[in-house]
């Protein structure tokens, strides 16, 4: 066999795995929470290559949306925010209506210091679908940890709770709230002073 037409064969089979793995994965699990346990990375080379393959995919079809979700995915995950916020932004100007991917930019603007953004994110992602736990949550925490507000932050947690009752990122959400209580109901604390 020509060495020409093994390589034809392997970058066919690669395409195709890549292809199957982009069509087979409808939608992104969305961000784990701060105090998650860190995920284990992939290594970096693979993800490297990875990306490579996906920019090349989105350079010949632009107007692959699935490509260009994955690519932030692999952004996101190779914390890589402004390359993670614009594959995002081309994944959503192909489908505008994709909560998990609003979640991830949100993420990703909020890791970049772009509060109202990452807010605006998690809001339209909560309007899409009132049931989207991920979004309401990480509205929580830019409330609570980011700007400090903490009746806004008890507001989105209290719309989380109703939503998630159990669980780790319930447990530790009970107890923001309670430690939020205690703060407003005292009288201290910048929500209650205004600043």
């Amino acid at each position: 066999m020509k060495k020409e037409t093994l390589l034809l064969i392997v970058i066919v089979l690669i395409v195709g795995v890549l292809v199957g793995i982009l069509v087979s994965k409808g939608g992104r699990k969305p961000a784990q929470a701060p105090s998650a346990p860190p995920q284990a990375a992939a290594p970096a080379v693979n993800q490297q290559q990875t990306i490579q393959m996906l920019e090349g995919l989105v350079a010949k079809d632009p107007n692959n949306r699935n490509a260009w979700v994955e690519l932030g995915n692999n952004y996101f995950d190779s914390d890589q925010p402004v390359k993670a916020i614009e594959a995002y932004g081309k994944a959503l100007a192909l489908g505008p209506d994709d909560p998990n991917v609003l979640t991830d930019q949100g993420v990703m603007f909020r890791r970049m210091g772009q509060y109202d953004r990452a807010i605006d994110n998690f809001s339209k992602a909560a309007t899409l679908d009132p049931t989207h736990a991920q979004s309401i949550y990480n509205l929580g925490v830019v409330y609570r940890y980011d700007l400090q507000d903490f009746p806004k932050a008890k507001e989105a947690w209290s719309k989380f709770m109703a939503l998630n009752p159990s669980g780790p990122a319930a447990e530790q959400v009970r107890a923001e709230m309670q430690m939020m209580e205690q703060v407003l109901g005292t009288g201290t604390g910048p929500a209650a002073t205004g600043k």
